[in-house]
């Protein structure tokens, strides 16, 4: 058998999926288990982007796109971002990815060099740093804390950077804190990356889901970084796999010869139904279910506090809760175990968000009703309740 590449020790696992597995396992046990884990909307596609599915199909609009995605999609997102997000984009720096994940994949290949290292906040979403290492590169994490609201800082590219550094690759807000960069701290970061000729990589997957101030693109500020976003998150079609990025016009050509190779194109039948997103129908039920994730946000936050889970730096986006476990005298590792076994409730240990503050912080996703969220918290509060806990 052939050796496997160098990379794939590099490549970190996702434990994520495999709590979800384990979850899983219990629940075809019969157990009842209420996952405040994986990052998954528990709504799904409304019924204008279902029947816009169904007449795609109907009419035969299931053959290759081009490369960049359709041209009427490249519009209505270009068009969102101007109406929605302050930053006024042309179609043309638009490409439609096979979700998120086709997203990096295609940006990190095109920008990255083996070598180059990427300066990234610690915690974030360990995805991304697999997509640096599958390019070549290095990722090079930095811990934030609470007092960033776990966001990098211009402090930090200023201490950090080197000559190897390429850029940063950043998230507002991000997964798993929940927290957004303010807008003059995004506008010194993309300062100091311009200073040094280096490139932004910004992830705005979850900018709709922003609770606390009108969500604002970081294009809005320097129109030449590259633009993550997704279908998946604020438009809940995870399985879907449809999202996009935003690119300097220059960098349009390298991007589309890529992504005919690697991808072809993106699911078309997903492309035409995902024009319906952008429909008033369709943005009023967004815009309510963007209110019930608020709500519930606002119901777990005190509700760990209450339990002695601390959150030191309170979300204003995402769906997810960073929280401190360290006050019941176990790791985040043996917590998320407990939790499990004992309250069957699923939640992600920090070790998947790096090593800064894996042992104390646990992710809490409350992607899930409201109804469950409560019945979660009841639950925690009896093993808490419990000696040893």
């Amino acid at each position: 058998m052939s050796r496997l590449a160098v990379r794939n020790q590099d490549v970190l696992p996702f434990r994520a999926v495999e709590l979800f597995k384990e979850a899983g396992a219990l629940k075809a046990a019969g157990h009842d288990i209420i996952s405040l884990g994986i990052g998954e909307p528990d709504f799904t596609a409304p019924e204008p982007v279902l029947e816009a599915l169904q007449r795609a199909a109907r009419d035969g609009h299931s053959g290759y796109s081009a490369p960049a995605g359709l041209p009427a999609l490249r519009e209505a997102i270009a068009g969102y971002y101007g109406r929605h997000f302050g930053a006024p984009v042309d179609p043309g720096r638009v490409i439609v990815t096979a979700g998120a994940s086709g997203a990096l994949q295609l940006a990190t290949l095109a920008l990255l060099d083996p070598g180059d290292e990427v300066l990234m906040p610690d915690p974030c979403y360990p995805a991304n740093r697999n997509f640096v290492v599958a390019a070549g590169a290095v990722p090079r994490l930095v811990p934030c804390g609470p007092r960033q609201r776990y966001q990098l800082q211009a402090q930090d590219l200023r201490e950090h950077w080197n000559a190897r550094t390429r850029g940063v690759l950043i998230a507002s807000p991000s997964n798993p804190t929940g927290t957004s960069l303010a807008p003059g701290a995004l506008r010194e970061i993309l300062a100091e990356a311009r200073q040094r000729q280096g490139l932004v990589l910004m992830d705005e997957i979850y900018l709709g889901l922003s609770y606390d101030a009108e969500p604002r693109s970081a294009l809005a500020i320097d129109d030449d970084i590259v633009v993550v976003n997704s279908f998946s998150k604020y438009f809940h079609m995870t399985g879907w796999r449809l999202g996009w990025l935003i690119v300097p016009k220059d960098m349009v050509a390298a991007i589309e010869k890529l992504a005919a190779s690697l991808a072809i194109c993106a699911p078309t039948l997903a492309q035409h139904a995902a024009l319906a997103c952008f429909g008033p129908d369709a943005l009023a039920i967004y815009a309510q279910r963007r209110e019930a994730f608020r709500q519930r946000r606002d119901m777990l936050v005190p509700a760990l506090e209450r339990l002695g889970l601390r959150v030191p730096a309170r979300p204003d986006g995402a769906f997810y809760v960073y929280a401190d476990v360290s006050g019941h005298g176990m790791d985040s590792v043996a917590f998320s175990q407990r939790l499990l076994h004992e309250a069957g409730v699923a939640a992600v240990p920090g070790l998947d968000f790096g090593p800064a503050h894996a042992r104390r912080m646990m992710r809490f996703s409350y992607a899930t009703a409201l109804e469950r969220l409560e019945q979660a918290v009841a639950r925690m509060e009896k093993l808490l309740g419990k000696p040893g806990a």
